[in-house]
């Protein structure tokens, strides 16, 4: 039987799987499409998903093929100077187009064995007390302990489960497309900035893969019967021509897509041996850039949970709690793209309001409050506790001999203890302790989750081990079943 089922092979679905064979689960990801897509949805990756990738080992071969940005404007498209002094060790914005993101990730999971089945389409489950049975459109079946649905927007998992998903339907719509332009470089930035200052959802701009090539953002004529049908270059043509005067003489597609505004959040992300992640359980705008990134941070705080249910380990609501931290993030995110939807309204009150919160954002903290959001810097789960670290993840600081992101390349707890005191004896098949100190850090000791976010601070033991039960399980008789050198550092 497979451990685990991923329905959906993009971003989502090829991060939770890589993250499932950390722990050696069994894996197999069932994509409908035969081939990868070439359409860009996403320019880039924000803080926090530079720093899971970092947490990996993963983030040097995404640097290779990407770009490091330290640009304002993320949210509602506002220009304000990048933020100084944010609390990460990777203060910047990757700007790596989502195709490689995808290439990066399936390659990865390819080679620590995870099973990729392309051009395999889910059309019906079940679910009993044991496990999942996925019926596919070639008429077979698959048993799986779990399932997993990260198939997009219009997720089959989640019609399948009848979960609701209320929200907002699309308003507006805008077309999306790489494309060949005759207009000469000069013309079509004059044309940019003219037409910018009153249509914030326009832009036309070179993708760099070709002389000629561009990458073309148009306002829609009206919202679609169906945005799975893409648009063709005459409707580009129509479009630019109404918005900015000039259809630039655009020919030649390499892919034409469309996006709605509709904003929409699974009214639960778990039924029973089922769940959902990334666009399968919400959607909104991509203002902000934020839809790639949530979805990655889904996968990894999934990831690791539903191993230790795998592995029998888990506490009997570890699971639970992926639904608890994450849906509220979520629902922050749609909330704050709401906000920029309404910012970039060109009627006269959205407009003042915009006007407004341009000053209000030469504040400093100001500034830096929206772009922690937009960033997921300021994320903290409410795990019960008062210090201000518990909840947070904890940046890549320096350590006395090395930094602490290259400790969890493993997927592995992580009790950081600055006393030399401590112990996770009970728990080394599941929790590393290293003995280290960090100028940054003024705190005894911090017990990390494998997903980064801190789960106890101080050097109280019997909290300590509350805290290794909570998260980790009951502790095992074994003195140590890590291996030699894992135990300490």
């Amino acid at each position: 039987m497979i451990d685990v089922t991923i329905v959906g092979g993009g971003p989502t679905g090829l991060m939770l799987a890589t993250e499932l064979r950390l722990h050696d689960v069994r894996v197999v990801v069932l994509e409908r499409d035969a081939e990868p897509t070439s359409v860009v949805r996403s320019l880039g990756m924000h803080v926090r998903s530079i720093e899971l990738l970092d947490q990996r080992g993963l983030l040097e071969r995404f640097l290779a093929h990407g770009k490091q940005f330290r640009i304002g404007g993320y949210f509602a498209g506002i220009a304000k100077d990048w933020p100084s002094g944010m609390d990460t060790a990777h203060d910047y914005i990757l700007g790596i187009p989502q195709p490689v993101t995808e290439r990066l990730l399936a390659e990865h999971a390819t080679a620590v064995g995870v099973e990729i089945r392309r051009g395999t389409e889910l059309v019906g489950l079940s679910q009993d007390e044991d496990a999942v049975t996925a019926e596919l459109a070639d008429g077979t079946r698959l048993r799986t302990r779990y399932l997993v649905g990260c198939d997009g927007g219009r997720s089959t998992v989640r019609k399948l489960l009848g979960v609701g998903f209320p929200g907002e339907p699309t308003r507006n719509e805008t077309l999306l497309g790489v494309m060949e332009l005759t207009a000469p470089p000069d013309e079509v930035v004059a044309v940019m900035t003219r037409v910018r200052r009153t249509q914030l959802r326009f832009g036309v701009g070179p993708v760099g893969d070709g002389e000629g090539l561009y990458r073309v953002v148009v306002p829609a004529a009206g919202v679609s019967e169906d945005r799975a049908v893409p648009p063709t270059i005459e409707d580009f043509r129509q479009q630019l021509r109404a918005t900015a005067g000039t259809d630039f003489g655009v020919h030649s597609p390499r892919w034409l897509s469309r996006f709605g505004d509709a904003t929409r959040l699974a009214e639960q992300y778990r039924v029973d041996r089922v769940l959902l992640a990334g666009d399968a359980a919400h959607v909104h705008p991509p203002l902000g850039g934020q839809g790639l990134n949530l979805g990655l941070q889904d996968a990894f705080n999934l990831g690791w949970k539903l191993a230790a249910q795998v592995a029998g380990w888990a506490p009997a609501d570890l699971l639970d709690t992926y639904q608890a931290e994450r849906r509220p993030v979520a629902a922050d995110v749609l909330d704050n793209t709401r906000a920029q939807t309404e910012l970039m309204s060109l009627a006269a009150g959205p407009q003042a309001v915009r006007r407004l919160l341009t000053e209000l954002m030469d504040f400093e903290q100001v500034n830096r409050y929206l772009i922690e959001k937009i960033t997921a810097i300021s994320v903290r789960y409410d795990l019960g506790a008062d210090h201000d670290l518990v909840g947070r993840r904890l940046r890549d600081v320096e350590l006395k001999r090395g930094r602490l992101y290259g400790l969890m390349h493993r997927g592995r707890g992580l009790l950081l203890d600055q006393t030399g005191e401590l112990s996770v004896e009970g728990w080394t098949d599941r929790v590393d302790r290293v003995v280290d100190v960090s100028g940054e850090l003024e705190v005894p000791a911090l017990l990390l989750r494998p997903d980064g976010h801190v789960a106890w601070a101080g050097d109280d033991r019997r909290e300590l081990r509350d805290r290794l039960c909570r998260w980790f399980g009951v502790a095992t008789a074994a003195q140590d079943l890590s291996g030699p050198g894992r135990s300490g550092r």
